[in-house]
Order: C-alpha cells, then sequence, then structure tokens
C-alpha cells in the first residue's frame, strides 16, 4: 500500500514544493493537506489528494483529519506570519501545550506539537524530506561574484548569526564593513532586513542567515527564496550568505535569474 502524508501547509511555495518533490519520490504516495485560513494558498489542493481548511491553532480538528485519512507520518512546511499567531483561538489541546511548556519558543512549542502527534500515532518528519537537492553546497551559488571585502563581511555576518540564533534571538543579521546593523527577533527576517538597510543607507550590506546550533529540522527551517532577494534588493542589501547544507533554497531557478537581474549575491558558508 502506499503511504500517506500529512502537510500542516503554511504560506509561500514551500508546501507546493515539498509536495512536486514528495510525487517525484515516491510517485504512489497520498498528500494529505491541512491548510491554514489566511495562510495556504488556495491553488495548493489542486496539487493533493486531499485537503481541509483549519484556522490556526486548531490542533485536535488536525488530528482528527489526519487520523481519518491514514496519516501515519507528518511534516510542517511553510511559515505562519507572525500577526496570526497573535490573533491565536487555541483549542484545548494547544491550550495544555501552552501550559506546560517554560519557554515558548520555536522549538519548545513546536517540539511539543510535535509530541502531541505522537500521542496519536503520527510522526512529525523532518521538514527538508525530499528536498536536498535545494540545499545548496559551500562557496558562491548565484549572482555576481564576490570581492574580498564583501567575503569578509560575509564570514563576519555569518559568525555574529551564529552566536546569536545561539542564544535564541534570532537567526539572521545584516552587517557591513564590520558593523552589525540589525538582529532579527520575533519580526521576522523581512523586517531585519528593512532595519538593516536603512542604517546601512542602502549601501552594500550583507545579511547572514543561518539555522540554530542542534536544530530541529522537524520545523523552523532556514529559508531563502524570491521574497527575501526582492527585500534585501530593496533594502540595498547586497549579499546574502546563508549556510550550506542547512538551508532551503525555493525557487531556485527564479531565485538565480532574479538575483543575476537584481545584482543581488547568496554565497553559502
Amino acid at each position: 500500500m502506499s503511504e500517506t502524508i500529512g502537510i500542516i501547509a503554511g504560506n509561500g511555495i514551500y508546501p507546493e514544493t515539498f509536495a512536486e518533490a514528495a510525487r517525484r519520490e515516491e510517485p504512489g504516495c497520498k498528500l494529505v493537506v491541512a491548510a491554514f485560513n489566511g495562510e495556504t494558498r488556495e491553488d495548493l489542493g489542486g496539487r493533493v489528494d486531499a485537503i481541509e481548511w483549519f484556522r490556526v491553532g486548531q490542533l485536535s480538528k488536525i488530528i482528527k483529519y489526519f487520523k481519518r485519512e491514514g496519516v501515519k507520518r507528518a511534516i510542517m512546511v511553510g511559515q505562519i506570519a507572525p500577526k496570526n499567531l497573535f490573533n491565536l483561538r487555541p483549542d484545548m489541546r494547544i491550550l495544555m501545550i501552552l501550559a506546560r511548556v517554560k519557554k515558548r519558543n520555536a522549538e519548545s512549542l513546536f517540539g511539543a506539537i510535535a509530541d502531541e502527534l505522537a500521542k496519536d500515532g503520527i510522526e512529525l518528519i523532518s521538514a527538508v524530506t525530499y528536498l536536498d537537492d535545494l540545499l545548496p553546497d559551500a562557496g558562491h551559488v548565484c549572482g555576481p561574484k564576490l570581492k574580498k571585502r564583501q567575503w569578509e563581511d560575509a564570514e563576519y555576518g555569518f559568525e555574529i548569526a551564529k552566536e546569536s540564533s545561539r542564544l535564541d534571538v534570532g537567526q539572521s543579521v545584516v552587517v557591513r564593513h564590520g558593523t552589525v546593523l540589525a538582529v532579527e527577533a520575533f519580526e521576522g527576517t523581512n523586517e531585519c532586513i528593512k532595519r538593516g538597510g536603512m542604517l546601512g543607507r542602502g549601501k552594500s550590506c550583507t545579511l547572514a542567515k543561518v539555522s540554530k546550533p542542534n536544530q530541529d529540522f522537524r520545523f523552523d527551517v532556514p529559508v531563502l527564496g524570491a521574497l527575501t532577494v526582492d527585500a534585501c534588493y530593496e533594502a540595498g542589501v547586497k549579499v546574502i550568505a546563508c549556510e550550506a547544507g542547512r538551508t532551503l533554497i525555493l525557487g531556485r531557478d527564479d531565485v538565480s535569474k532574479l538575483c543575476d537581474d537584481k545584482g543581488v549575491t547568496i554565497v553559502a558558508i
């Protein structure tokens, strides 16, 4: 019998990218999507076998849906906008999670959700399953070649971002000429880019984006895409330094063309 995979789908092209990869790697698999109102792209339904729509926070209904469809393994793909997390209307199962976790960060909250899924026989799998070809190797990825000064900023930003992520503050920083201009926190990467670009006055800044030490790749995987490149271009950020083998580049062909068109470079460290 073919496997049934549950997809907990946030926003962007991540869910459809996974669906396409799963079809390619496991042609007989059944794909069942839990989609979120105001987040998941509506056209995703045409790429999968089943889809139901939920509010953020309806964990019990999602689990019942997955069990009804025969899901044994599930994957979280795509982000939920921070503003929707503030508007969360949790069900009893989420309230119990919130009551028992001491630190309300992504790792503890999503780890607790994974535990709840496991209680009902559903294993949460790595969010890079079937997507190894989208994890770049170390070196130049796309866009114009870097000068020595730009490589120095990329390596410095990478070092600072790794330390910031270790402290669970954020996984992205913007630097220019050895100075840290912005550190990502709850607002997300794009707002960090805007703030860093403004403080750098739009003059050849560098974004460094990394994973946390011992990051649980079942959730919160570092992701780059066309929207990131556009945000960098608008802010005057000319270089994006990501972590080799641990960062997903979604829509890679489109990203490569956009980098060439906008003069933005991506390197992996």
